[in-house]
This record gives structure tokens, C-alpha cells and sequence, in this order.
């Protein structure tokens, strides 16, 4: 409370605005940043103080003064300098004013995040758009024998069979065992379906996990060395690398490390693998240490509680070499045979100095190899286990998926106001350095979430429905015209984001269904929507073919109720993009340096005035704008 009810505290410091704050956002280790308070000269203040507390180095706390340094008479400034040294971390500051009659006022905690910025970050992964592929699900080129692979799996012949729902066997313990049921989606079907991809302007495939694992979806891995035996082999992998480099394509795979298979050869739970002793055979297995059993064999740390995924002891020395730390480890491996990056599920549950570990292993073994965590909150301010994580300050992740972005994008689409979508992702940009800004995994759905046509088309995720329900449940006609319309302006808005754009596999073709296994049903090769397909091949292509889309700044226009517009800009190119949700027409006013734009679709020419762009956008309509000479 600032003591003033008719002014706000973003009245007097607003770390937005550039009088207030300098510079934006999160800062390198060894910057400066510059702090000035704008208080009213009405309010009669006379002193400032500025309250630093660095989190990262045991809660240290400093007050410094800030010496008044002017005024526009109608403001008062407060202002100081701080040198922040080699500290990494993330700095709260909070401020203290006081004037006449012992008035007193404070502001804050506000953030600042100080990242070391020595090492060059690669840039393709965020310039490009990414697609993200289930194996098993996408497309396949025989149907596979699943005789005496690991796990008792069975194949569907039809591949458009619905997947199976709830346990379909048990362990020699009893338990129920789930996920065996295969389509049998193979590295060869990937392979043939890449000019499809390069169409889409697809430029990174992240695939979910492709090694030897006994459920459907590969999260318990089995063999970390081998390629799963129904997708083919290892060189089957390094063929299908070699081909999508020909094409503009990265390969980015999911490296699961938190925990393994109960079925595997490292906890060897069930005894398939007979040319090694597991942890739960012997307690002179090599993999022993690697787990932590409460009571040996058979009760153990796991993933969530989930007995059929073993949680492993990110610590024990022989896990990092085997992991990272080797120059035949897993993680070096697989860049070797051709990846070009990792993304680390559960990556707030992996320990810092692991990530770190793996961040050092893929440099060192490819320079732009890149890594990219799972983490569903702000990484700057997650906490794990008690820790605040270190993910995005430099040498452990250098983007994240932002499921902030899903959300805050999904809020506006289903009826919230853009400015709650601009808000959202401005505190991403002031809490994450740019690297991580720019490299993060932008998506609308993903193969841990609901279909985004169902979310868009029913409005809801309905949790209230039974699981039975919403497994059979298909839209009516209505619904899905709705949600392929709020699709569209979804999808336009994610293309001209900073990040990755990134398509899960179908939904550029009007896949529906809730969470999963209903979110994983195979790809509809022959049904697909022609109408939706074309327009992500067209915002795809515009993403590889636009520089201001790849790599421009970000400056917000009109962000009110429906209407969500801002402007990527590099030197002498602009984009702009007005999305309007509501159902009449909206003005839309866009910072703008060239003298006049285009609309990319139709080509009617707009003039600017004073550097601002005004622009009329129709009902449930879409802008694309380009600068243009005159």
C-alpha cells in the first residue's frame, strides 16, 4: 500500500518503463542496472531507499540509498546505480519512501534475474518451427511381430483402432500393467512422411522418447543404447537424421532420466533381460546404486508413486558417467549418431548440477546442440523440492516449453482479454533472459494435455465428464466449426510468437479427444482436414520464410478484450499480426516504423501516421501485416 488511494505503485516505479528501470528484463552477471522511483511532487517524498535481497547468496540483504537526481515538476526522481559483480541468481528489491510528517510508503518485491551471459547460446531451435511426434502413433511402414520384445505387447492391426483404456495384463506380482497395446509407428514411416513435414515449414522434429521401452508411449526406458526394436534400428535412426538434415530438418529427442523401466534392463524387474543382473535381482547388480529402494527388492523410490517407473539417484556417479559424463555416454551418443539436441522430461525434478552435466556433455560434444526442459511454470521462479531452480541462468537449459504461453494463449481464445495474454508473457520476458525467451517451446497442445480443436470446440476440459464419456465423446458439428475457427487465431498468434512454434502431431488436421490415451490416437492419414491443413501449411511457411517472424523484437499494439496485436521487428522489416476474437469489428493501433504495410493476405496497403499503424479487424478475424515501400 503506497498510502495514496488515487495512485497506483506503477505510478511511481513501473520496472516496464524504461524512465523507471534500465535495462529491461533480466540482466548478465557483471551489468549495471539503473533504478528511479517517480513519485508525484504532491505526495511530498524526500527520501528513498532501495532494499536488496540476493536469494542466491544465503539472503543477503543491502540497503542503498537513492539520492533524488530531478524533477519534470510534476514528478520527483529517487535514483541509484547497482554493481552487481559476479553474482548469478535472482535479486528481489523492494523501496521505502519517505517524506513529511513521517509519511512512509513501500513498493515491492519486485524481480530481477542475473544470468551468466558468457557462453553463446544457439539460436536455430527458436527461429524455426518445431513438430512434435509420438512414434508409435504417427505412421508406419509394416505392421510389427511383437513376439519376444520386452513387455508382453500387443499390435493392433487396424490402425485406426481406438487405443486401448486401463490395464490390459498383469506383472508375476500381480499389478497391473498398462500402455502394451502397439500401433507399431516405425523411424522408416518418419522418414517417408519428411516431405510432408518440410511442407508444414517444419524445422525441428522433437520426438518423444524412441528408445527400447516396454509401454506404448517409451517414458520407462528400457535400453538407453537402442532404438525400440519396433521402430527400427539405430541406423535406421541415423538415416533418418541423415535425411532430415538434407532437408532443413533438426532432430530433438526426449531424454527421460528422472527414472527407468521396472522393465529394463537396469531394474530388470520382471527378468526379461537375461545377459544382465538388475538392481531388484541382486544387491551386487552394477545398477544397485543407481536406485533407491526403502526396502530391497521390491519397495523403491518411484516417479509419482508409479511402481512400473523406478526413480533413479541422479547422484551416484556411475548414473552421471553412464548418463553424460562419458564420451560414450547416452547423452553424447545419440548428437554423435546424428540429434541435435535433448529436451529432458521432468526437467524441475532432475537435480541442477545434472542438467548441468548434460548441458556440458552436449556442447562439448556438438556446439549447437541445444537442451530444453520440461517445466510447466516461470523457470525463473519454479521451485523443486525446496530449491529454486537454476534451469535459465546460463549453463543448464536454454529454453523451456512454455506451457504459460498454452495457457494464457487458451484463456484469451476462450473469452479472457488480450491483456492478460500481453501481461502474462511480459513476465516471462522480464524474468527470463533473451536467449530463453526466444528459444522457448511455444505449442497449443502436447501429448500431456487435451487436444486443442476439443479444448477450443467443447470450451472446456471437463474434468466434471466421466473418463468414459470424455473418451467417446466426438464434437458436433457446431462445436468443431467453432474450434477450428479459435484454432486459426490460436495458431496465428503461436507463428508470429517469439519461440518455437510447435505443432503435436494431428492437430494440423482436426485430431480430437481429452487427455490421454485419447489425445494419442494415430495419425489420420487419408481423413484429414483439408481446410485446417492448408492453413498451417500457411502459417508455417510464413514463419520460414519471414525474418521479423524468426528473429524480430516484440513491441505490443492494442491488447483490449478480444483484440490481441503487437509487431516483430528487425532493421528495415516489420510483421505485424492483429487477431480479433470478439464478434464485431475492432480497431487495432500497432507501433510502426515504415511508412506503410501490407496485408499479406490481400494486399490492400495501409498508411502510417506519427509511427502508429491503425487498422480495422473484423469479427473473429485475422491481420497479417509486412512493411512495405512505397
Amino acid at each position: 500500500m503506497n498510502g495514496f488511494d488515487h495512485v497506483t505503485d506503477t505510478q511511481i516505479f513501473d520496472p516496464r518503463d524504461a524512465r523507471c528501470k534500465r535495462p529491461y528484463g533480466a540482466v548478465e552477471m557483471g551489468s549495471a542496472v539503473e533504478l528511479t522511483l517517480r513519485p508525484p511532487r504532491t505526495m511530498g517524498f524526500s527520501r528513498a531507499r532501495v532494499k536488496l535481497r540476493y536469494e542466491f547468496d544465503g539472503d543477503y540483504t543491502e540497503t542503498l540509498e537513492m539520492p533524488w537526481s530531478g524533477t519534470d515538476w510534476v514528478h520527483d526522481a529517487f535514483s541509484c546505480r547497482i554493481e552487481l559483480g559476479e553474482y548469478v541468481g535472482l535479486v528481489w528489491y523492494s523501496f521505502e519512501l519517505t517524506g513529511f510528517l513521517g509519511r512512509r510508503t513501500e513498493l515491492g518485491e519486485y524481480q530481477l534475474t542475473i544470468y551468466d551471459g558468457r557462453e553463446q547460446v544457439p539460436d536455430w531451435f527458436g527461429k524455426g518451427l518445431s513438430y512434435q511426434i509420438l512414434p508409435d502413433r504417427f505412421a508406419r511402414t509394416r505392421i510389427p511381430d511383437p513376439t519376444g520384445l520386452v513387455g508382453g505387447r500387443t499390435v493392433h492391426q487396424n490402425w485406426d483402432d481406438a487405443p486401448v483404456v486401463g490395464a490390459v495384463g498383469h506383472t508375476r506380482e500381480g499389478k497391473d500393467i498398462c500402455n502394451r497395446d502397439f500401433f507399431g509407428g516405425d523411424l522408416k514411416g518418419v522418414e517417408e512422411k519428411l516431405p510432408y513435414l518440410a511442407s508444414l515449414g517444419v524445422e525441428t522434429i522433437y520426438f518423444c522418447p524412441i528408445f527400447e521401452a516396454s509401454e506404448n508411449h517409451r517414458y520407462g526406458t528400457a535400453d538407453y543404447r537402442r532404438i525400440d526394436p519396433m521402430l527400427g534400428t539405430n541406423e535406421d535412426f541415423m538415416r533418418l537424421c541423415e535425411k532430415a538434415h538434407s532437408l532443413g530438418i533438426r532432430i530433438l529427442l526426449d531424454g527421460v532420466f528422472n527414472h527407468t523401466g521396472w522393465v529394463s534392463r537396469y531394474f530388470n524387474g520382471d527378468g526379461f533381460y537375461r545377459d544382465t543382473v538388475g538392481a531388484s535381482q541382486s544387491q551386487d547388480s552394477p545398477y544397485r546404486s543407481w536406485f533407491q529402494f526403502r526396502r530391497w527388492p521390491d519397495d523403491y523410490e518411484s516417479w509419482w508413486g508409479i511402481y512400473s517407473l523406478p526413480s533413479v539417484e541422479e547422484h551416484d556417479p556411475g548414473y552421471q558417467h553412464f548418463i553424460y559424463a562419458d564420451h560414450d555416454s547416452v547423452v553424447r551418443s545419440w548428437l554423435r549418431m546424428g540429434a541435435d539436441g535433448w529436451r529432458l522430461d521432468v526437467a524441475d525434478e532432475l537435480p541442477d548440477d545434472f542438467v548441468h552435466g548434460i548441458h556440458e556433455a552436449a556442447r562439448r560434444e556438438k556446439p549447437d546442440a541445444v537442451v530444453i526442459g520440461e517445466v510447466w511454470e516461470d523457470g525463473t521462479t519454479k521451485i523443486s523440492y525446496g530449491v529454486r531452480r537454476r534451469h535459465l541462468l546460463g549453463g543448464h537449459l536454454d529454453g523451456l516449453m512454455n506451457y504459460p504461453f498454452r495457457t494464457a494463449l487458451i484463456d484469451y481464445l476462450l473469452g479472457g482479454d488480450a491483456a492478460a495474454f500481453r501481461d502474462t508473457m511480459e513476465t516471462l520476458r522480464e524474468n527470463y533472459p533473451p536467449f530463453a525467451f526466444y528459444d522457448a517451446m511455444n505449442s497449443l497442445g502436447t501429448h500431456d494435455t487435451l487436444r486443442i480443436l476439443t479444448y477450443l470446440g467443447t470450451g472446456s476440459q471437463h474434468y466434471d465428464w466421466s473418463k468414459e464419456r470424455r473418451g467417446h465423446y466426438r464434437m458436433t458439428e457446431q462445436e468443431r466449426r467453432c474450434g477450428t475457427a479459435l484454432v486459426k487465431l490460436g495458431v496465428a498468434v503461436m507463428i508470429a510468437f517469439p519461440g518455437s512454434p510447435t505443432i503435436y502431431y494431428g492437430d494440423e488436421v482436426g485430431m480430437e479427444g481429452f487427455e490421454d490415451p485419447f489425445n494419442r490416437y494415430t495419425y489420420p492419414w487419408g481423413r484429414e482436414d483439408q481446410e485446417l491443413l492448408a492453413w498451417f501449411r500457411r502459417m508455417g511457411q510464413a514463419r520460414k520464410t519471414s525474418v521479423p517472424l524468426r528473429e524480430g523484437d516484440l513491441r505490443w499494439g492494442t491488447c483490449t478484450g478480444g483484440l490481441l496485436s503487437f509487431v516483430r521487428s528487425v532493421p528495415g522489416q516489420e510483421n505485424g499480426l492483429a487477431v480479433n476474437r470478439g464478434d464485431r469489428p475492432a480497431l487495432a493501433a500497432l507501433p510502426w516504423h515504415a511508412p506503410t504495410a501490407v496485408d499479406v493476405d490481400t494486399g490492400r496497403r495501409y498508411l502510417a501516421c506519427d509511427g502508429v499503424l491503425r487498422v480495422k479487424v473484423p469479427p473473429m478475424g485475422i491481420l497479417r501485416l509486412r512493411s512495405a515501400a512505397m
